[in-house]
């Protein structure tokens, strides 16, 4: 395989900044600042509290895609739900398997850590994400997120 896995750097935060603004602008043709956003990915590359990257690498070292992992902690469960967020593969790398490898090693790792769930939620009109996800064997949850700004 070309390509590899690993956890993100912080010398990959500005390559991780720069694809959640084109993820954002491609899959909800939402504008976000980057210099918010590059924070954002130093503060969760800083402390795995807040969140873990996983990158897929060439072999030049490049990152080519990435997610990030946030944890939820269910009372009702006694376990960790892990959601998948920031999903972002470089448009000319798409295609060849890359997200379905990402996922797969993080499957593994979850597996491997006791994690209970993946959970992620996309874009109702990201039909092409869903299309992936559906493969990869993950399904349709029965709640619908609300949210509000505080």
């Amino acid at each position: 395989m070309d390509f590899y896995i690993d956890k993100g750097q912080l010398a990959d935060a500005s390559i991780l900044a720069t694809f959640q603004v084109k993820m954002a602008l491609e899959s909800e043709r939402t504008t976000i600042d980057y210099k918010n956003v590059y924070d954002g990915v130093v503060a969760a590359l800083e402390d795995e509290n807040k969140g873990l990257y996983f990158v897929v690498r060439n072999l030049q070292d490049l990152p080519v895609g990435s997610l990030l992992i946030t944890k939820e902690w269910s009372d009702w469960t006694n376990s960790w739900y892990w959601w998948i967020q920031s999903v972002y593969i470089e448009p000319v790398y798409r295609k060849r398997g890359l997200y379905s490898l990402l996922y797969n090693q993080v499957k593994c790792i979850a597996k491997n850590n006791g994690i209970r769930s993946l959970k992620l939620y996309v874009d109702h009109d990201n039909l092409n994400a869903q299309r992936v996800y559906e493969k990869l064997g993950m399904r349709r949850s029965h709640y619908i997120i609300y949210e509000t700004d505080v």
